[in-house]
């Protein structure tokens, strides 16, 4: 069955690489450069998820959507699929009292962003930096090596030793995190967690900000950031805070923390966590072909439309010169965007009958996590086991030396006959990769069962700056571009058989080597919270896909910690060791399972 289906496709290829010359012309007079132009300009001011430049945006495709004859997807009244997520948070009026007084200024309390809600009060213990380096590391570093916290409220200095030899403080960086803190604050039963900048560290005495947190699923604690006038009052009836944290900064793992006798605390923490509404756009063109609809008869095409405004959510990699200014997003994905409309027009004014529908796609907040089309393959408006093909075209903008990577091509075997066919008229030095696990919306379609490309030029020095600009796209390669994956398209819409789809495994690395990071083969779902792990899917053959774990499965504990998100998760791995069984607990449709998963060393 796979190789009649693989013949069938290539057939019909063979009919259309002939026209591949015209498809061409029709492409190039489709002309991306008036869409890129557009979606880079400063009017849209980066087009961030949820803001006015985004649904400029977005107004703006479903127009030309509109014009090139597409209609909404059936059952629905307009091209706009919104979606809600996570966009920020902000202090809600925490306050901390120590003996009668409160501070509750946010210059001088101020809840973390992934603080749990709560009021608490109990005894404090100063616990250092707060820092636990697991044992893989062969390192000894444990801030509560000899304090009892249950029931206790934790202080720890942020960062990690001001003056440790290089080494050490690369080591104990790793182990930093404010998350990583408050996990080991939690795990060994403190009822909240309070951070300080010492007095020796940058930032002396100020609190922590609020930070841009694309998951912000809370970290099962109370936690807060104090200032130093707080801190002082804390430290008030003993040694000042500067010579106890001299004393640590040798990174001496054996200064310990101790209690502040006498002192008690109430601490109230809040948190607002902002949500946000975005939108994908999509819509579709009918088949046209007066022939009964072959199998899975859908194929879609998608590109992300969103960037990141002006880069101030942290994924910016503009100089200090630049901080601040729109990020254009020309090849990000301005470029893979012009490429989906020229895709869509060039085949809505092709005589030839089409066989299956074309669903034209536009995601957003694919720049926080691929959120906008994890949105629509988890909530899909067309059945996912009708869709015969998803292609995804993500920087295209910017080709070197005529050359195209093709991501995901593992998802079928129909793939290689079938580019390679298509690459005759086009002439790119093709470079092939079968992995779909890549940062971009393909790897959604993947994890839904869907046989899926992904089309690339490469990377480049303006990447997340507000230099990726409009003039610097490459539109004669682009318009190539377009004309190969047309006639892919094509090839797809009008097969017989839809391209069989293969689950890829990943490769992992075997063997007992202490200390090297693992990997247990799970792919999260960043843009749901969820008390625990939500699994987006897992890697085919890897240790996850071996446990029997699979997607929707909300993992609770691994190795003996509890997991309350994401990052509990990945801080948890560091506890692991290739090739050692471990005991995962987790919950499938509510009901509480176990299973043994053994990590493999990652590459």
């Amino acid at each position: 069955m796979r190789q009649k289906t693989t013949l069938s496709l290539v057939g019909a290829l063979a009919l259309l690489v002939s026209a591949t010359a015209s498809l061409a012309q029709t492409a190039v007079g489709a002309d991306t450069r008036p869409h890129v132009e557009f979606l880079a300009s400063d009017k849209l001011e980066g087009r961030e998820a949820g803001s006015p430049g985004e649904r400029l945006a977005a107004d703006y495709l479903a127009a030309q959507l509109t014009r090139i004859g597409a209609r909404p997807l059936p059952g629905r009244t307009d091209m706009f699929l919104p979606f809600e997520f996570t966009a920020g948070s902000r202090n809600g009026g925490s306050r901390l009292t120590i003996a009668g007084r409160t501070f509750a200024a946010r210059i001088e309390v101020q809840a973390l962003s992934f603080s749990d809600d709560a009021e608490v009060t109990g005894p404090v213990v100063f616990a250092g930096y707060g820092l636990v380096v697991p044992e893989s590391q062969n390192f000894g570093y444990d801030s509560y090596a000899t304090l009892d916290v249950k029931d206790k409220i934790v202080v720890v200095l942020r960062y990690f030793p001001e003056d440790a030899d290089e080494k050490t403080r690369a080591i104990l960086a790793r182990y930093s995190d404010l998350r990583y803190k408050a996990m080991a604050a939690r795990q060994r039963g403190a009822r909240a967690l309070l951070v300080v900048t010492g007095p020796r560290s940058p930032n002396a005495g100020q609190v922590v900000p609020m930070t841009f947190d694309t998951a912000l699923a809370g970290s099962g604690i109370p936690a807060a950031s104090i200032s130093g006038a707080v801190a002082d009052a804390l430290f008030a009836a003993g040694k000042p805070l500067r010579e106890t944290q001299q004393e640590l900064d040798s990174g001496n793992p054996h200064v310990a923390g101790f209690e502040l006798p006498g002192v008690t605390i109430t601490l109230r923490t809040s948190v607002i966590r902002e949500r946000h509404t975005a939108r994908n756009v999509a819509a579709y063109l009918p088949a046209t072909a007066p022939v009964p609809p072959p199998a899975k008869p859908w194929v879609v095409v998608g590109a992300h439309y969103d960037h990141l405004g002006r880069g101030d959510r942290g994924n910016s990699l503009a100089s200090k010169e630049e901080a601040g200014g729109i990020h254009h997003g020309a090849d990000d994905n301005a470029s893979g965007t012009a490429a989906v409309v020229a895709i869509a027009e060039t085949l809505a004014q092709s005589p030839q009958p089409r066989r299956r529908h074309l669903l034209i796609s536009f995601w957003s907040a694919e720049e926080i996590g691929l959120v906008g089309s994890n949105a629509f393959t988890t909530k899909p408006l067309v059945p996912i086991d009708q869709i015969a093909a998803y292609f995804n075209f993500d920087m295209v903008g910017r080709m070197q030396n005529n050359r195209l990577v093709v991501q995901a091509t593992g998802t079928s075997p129909a793939w290689a006959r079938l580019l390679e066919r298509a690459n005759v008229a086009a002439g790119f030095d093709l470079v092939t990769q079968t992995d779909p696990y890549q940062p971009t919306d393909v790897t959604n379609f993947h994890q839904a069962g869907v046989a899926s490309l992904a089309f690339f030029t490469g990377s480049h020095a303006d990447y997340h700056k507000p230099s990726d600009t409009a003039e610097k796209i490459n539109y004669e390669d682009l318009d190539r571009v377009v004309a190969m994956a047309t006639t892919l398209v094509r090839a797809v819409a009008d097969g017989d058989e839809p391209p069989p789809f293969t689950k890829v495994d990943q490769p992992t690395t075997r063997g007992s080597i202490a200390g090297v990071r693992v990997t247990t083969g799970t792919i999260p779902d960043y843009a749901t919270e969820v008390k625990g792990l939500l699994l987006a899917g897992v890697v085919g053959g890897g240790p996850a896909d071996q446990a029997g774990l699979m997607k929707g499965d909300v993992i609770i504990e691994i190795a003996g910690k509890t997991i309350a998100n994401i990052y509990d998760y990945t801080y948890a791995l560091e506890l692991l060791r290739a090739n050692q069984p471990v005991k995962v607990v987790y919950l499938r449709n509510g009901e509480r399972r176990d299973t043994a998963l053994t990590p493999a060393a990652r590459r």
